[in-house]
């Protein structure tokens, strides 16, 4: 049975008006079959992060903090239903589950906390979403992501394990959309073979929802957003972008790639593996078909412009200035994989390794420790990525003004560079 999958992030849904557009959607495709994943309450995320922060690290505060994720989900709830006795129980039950963690003192590490912790904002959002559209009279099902995204057990940065994930949502899943129940599930998390919560990465509902695409070999898959569709460039920084109303496959893999924040990077890939279309959609729109990203001939595009804050240099040489020769290297990629740190870019010379990765300070220290003797590592931070695809020289000396350029390199239709942004020159007059 052909279905839509809908992905709402947590911008859709940061308040009761939220709510209430994401139930206006939702009925205006009813007559539809729905799997319909859902994301945080916009900022929970980063509640919950500093909740993880606070206990693991032994500030003062972490149940005070906590305590404010539930306020606030009570207040919506409160506003949002008529009745919203039963749901205040099930936040309830959830909250006290990570009480029950933060009573005791950290005996894991800080990664499989985090994946316990955090994960309880998409089953906060999803529980009070899940009985509004029951209220509106809608078949509303709640399902629990883990009992379907099934994934290894790497904490915070988790793979799906595909053939069991495929086996829960034929037996699960399929039986509710053939009794007609509009699914409504997590974004985000799934299950490891041990029973443990998991996380996919931060925005990682987008990739939820292209998995359970794939799995139910939906018709479609939309991505409901603040903004009307893909852009030429982020509309907070940069002002004339435009909406690019189609996308291939593989130009959208490239931008998300390169970082571009509108989808998730992993997301296409397994929309492609079956050729299921892709809609970037403005949900205050319903009517708007956004950008579609299909199976099209590749189209001629204007650029594109991606630009990662946060970023840093990482700069790493032998201590006997030897070489840095291919064992180096073997060595240096082999942690890099085992710290889960993604190489944005990368150049070597005679004796040094320079590569631009996001600054997650914890997982470079790590990285920096297990180095060791053999090698030295020197950071530049507070730096950003600019990737500009289908550049021209106009676009390029706009974007180097007042910009110092550390790493550059230009490929056929690509050119990015690491960069630190300079303080405003004054004239001086003579």
């Amino acid at each position: 049975m052909e279905c839509k999958v809908f992905k709402f992030g947590g911008a859709s849904i940061k308040d009761v008006e939220g709510f209430i557009n994401v139930g206006k959607i939702i009925i205006h495709f009813e007559k539809e079959n729905l799997v319909i994943v859902i994301s945080a309450l916009g900022k929970t995320t980063n509640a919950l992060e500093e909740v993880v922060k606070t206990w693991f690290y032994q500030k003062p505060g972490a149940k005070d903090l906590l305590m404010n994720v539930k306020n606030s989900h009570q207040q919506i709830a409160a506003a949002l239903l008529k009745d919203s006795s039963s749901v205040f129980n099930e936040i309830n039950d959830l909250i006290v589950e990570i009480e029950w963690i933060i009573e005791e003192s950290p005996q894991e590490k800080f990664d499989y906390y985090y994946d316990q912790i955090v994960s309880i904002g998409e089953m906060l959002s999803t529980k009070i979403l899940a009985y509004y559209l029951t209220e509106l009279g809608l078949p509303a099902v709640w399902v629990d992501a883990r009992d379907i995204i099934q994934t290894d057990n790497t904490y915070r940065d988790a793979r799906i394990d595909w053939e069991n994930t495929q086996k829960k949502a034929d037996h699960i899943l399929k039986k509710f959309l053939e009794q007609q129940k509009m699914v409504i599930t997590q974004g985000f998390i799934g299950c490891s073979s041990e029973n443990f919560t998991t996380t996919l990465g931060r925005e990682g509902s987008d990739y939820t929802a292209a998995v359970l695409s794939y799995c139910l070999d939906a018709g479609s898959m939309h991505i409901w957003k603040d903004v009307q569709g893909v852009l030429t460039a982020d509309p907070r920084l940069f002002q004339n972008v435009i909406k690019l109303p189609r996308l291939s496959y593989k130009e959208a893999i490239e931008m998300t790639y390169y970082g571009a924040k509108v989808i998730h990077p992993k997301t296409i890939k397994p929309l492609q593996n079956k050729n299921i279309p892709l809609y970037v959609r403005p949900f205050d729109d319903s009517e708007s078909e956004g950008t579609l990203i299909s199976d099209v001939l590749e189209l001629s595009y204007p650029p594109v412009i991606v630009i990662e804050p946060n970023q840093c240099l990482l700069h790493i040489a032998s201590n006997d200035f030897s070489f840095v020769a291919e064992h180096h290297l073997s060595r240096i990629f082999s942690l890099l994989d085992k710290h889960r740190i993604k190489v944005n870019m990368m150049r070597n010379t005679a004796i040094s390794f320079t590569i631009c990765t996001s600054y997650i300070p914890d997982k470079i220290e790590a990285f920096r420790v297990e180095l060791g003797k053999e090698f030295n590592m020197v950071i530049d931070d507070e730096l950003e990525l600019v990737t500009i695809r289908h550049y021209n020289e106009e676009t390029l000396q706009n974007m180097k003004k007042n910009r110092l350029v550390l790493l550059e390199e230009r490929l056929r239709n690509t050119i990015q560079m690491v960069i630190k942004n300079l303080p405003e020159m004054k004239r001086i007059e003579g």
